[in-house]
């Protein structure tokens, strides 16, 4: 991301937290904008719990081929 993408994002987030805060007071507008940007932050964060969800099967997979292959190797060492 640029810098000035992240300003805007930062902004926006501020901007948020203050809908979030002031929900009952809030226009319309502000709500949809809450809305748009949670939906946005919930679907970012659910791909990044999947990828991740992956990636430590992995190497939990790739934990136990090695931990299984040391073992067999201290059995044969004993």
């Amino acid at each position: 991301m640029e810098k000035k993408e992240l300003n805007i994002e930062k902004i926006e987030s501020t901007k948020v937290v203050e809908i979030i805060k002031e929900y009952k007071t809030k226009s319309n507008k502000d709500l949809v904008l809450a809305l748009e940007f949670i939906k946005k932050d919930f679907e970012l964060t659910k791909e990044n719990l999947i990828r991740l969800t992956d990636h430590l099967d992995k190497l939990e997979v790739t934990y136990n081929t090695l931990l299984k292959e040391y073992e067999s190797r201290s059995v044969v060492s004993k």
